[in-house]
């Protein structure tokens, strides 16, 4: 089955992008469509493909799809449309069998031995945590009824034009209660997030979702990547390394021009094999 990826990025890569290019070279079976407004000049795989919009041209585009006015005023705010790519950039994606929103600050694994094509023939929608939605990386079937699951949300069109970020994409920032399992109705938060809608939608049979711990998150360290497998802990393999928190600390000058076939991820910083 054809996946998709779709990331939206504004302004210059940073220099983590090329950690995670390097990693979708070994998914070949991945494409990832980057949309952006700035030039890359990285060396890109085959599968990683810029696609080139301002964000007034995104705000077009999302005015006209969703049928409302929409006007992002940053990148950071395009979290909250991730639901959505399926719909804003449906040309780019109707020859996939599911899409996919993520973003760069990723060091993939080997993606298909955790998505296999039973998974996806069986799901609507695969999560790469056990307890709530990650704007980071998620797999939506690419039909009608998943690309506009985002309106099942009572409040989906003020999360789309107002200036604010939400969230959405996730759980409005209700980790800690999905975490423990309570049912979404006893969750309260400012609007109907997706992590909200999913659960809904799930209980009530209307979709069929997917949720297994796959992934690594904090600032760990003991993650190995080798020629497209990543380990944690030397014996446990992972789909992915989320470096939210690890980006924070270590922020060298620039990537690396060229990334070696291993690699190690520590607490503080990013070792190559000689």
């Amino acid at each position: 089955m054809k996946i998709a990826v779709v990331i939206c990025y504004m302004g210059k890569m940073p220099w983590y992008f090329t950690y995670f290019a390097h990693s979708c070279r070994y998914n070949p079976s991945v494409d990832f469509y980057i949309i952006t407004d700035n030039a890359i000049t990285h060396d890109l795989p085959v599968n990683v493909k810029p696609v080139y919009k301002t964000l007034a041209e995104i705000n077009e585009l999302a005015t006209q799809k969703l049928g409302f006015e929409v006007s992002i005023k940053s990148g950071y705010k395009l979290c909250d449309f991730k639901p959505a790519y399926g719909l804003l950039f449906s040309d780019l994606l109707k020859d996939y069998d599911f899409w996919g929103h993520g973003d760069i600050d990723v060091v993939f694994g080997n993606i298909r031995s955790f998505i296999s094509d039973e998974i996806l023939h069986n799901n609507d929608l695969v999560v790469v945590r056990h307890d709530y939605l990650t704007g980071y990386f998620q797999l939506f079937r690419n039909n009608e009824k998943m690309n506009t699951l985002f309106m099942k949300s009572k409040d989906f069109k003020r999360v789309l034009q107002e200036e604010k970020h939400f969230c959405f994409d996730e759980t409005n920032f209700t980790f800690e209660a999905f975490a423990e399992g309570k049912p979404p109705d006893e969750i309260p938060s400012e609007i109907e997030s997706m992590m909200h809608v999913v659960k809904k939608m799930q209980q009530a049979g209307h979709i069929r979702a997917f949720f297994d711990f796959m992934v690594v998150e904090g600032v760990p360290g003991n993650i190995r990547w080798q020629k497209g497998e990543l380990v944690y802990r030397k014996k446990i393999e992972i789909l992915l390394y989320h470096m939210i928190h690890f980006k924070k600390h270590y922020h060298p000058k620039r990537g690396p021009r060229h990334i070696p076939d291993e690699f190690t991820i520590s607490k503080k910083r990013i070792y190559h094999k000689a």
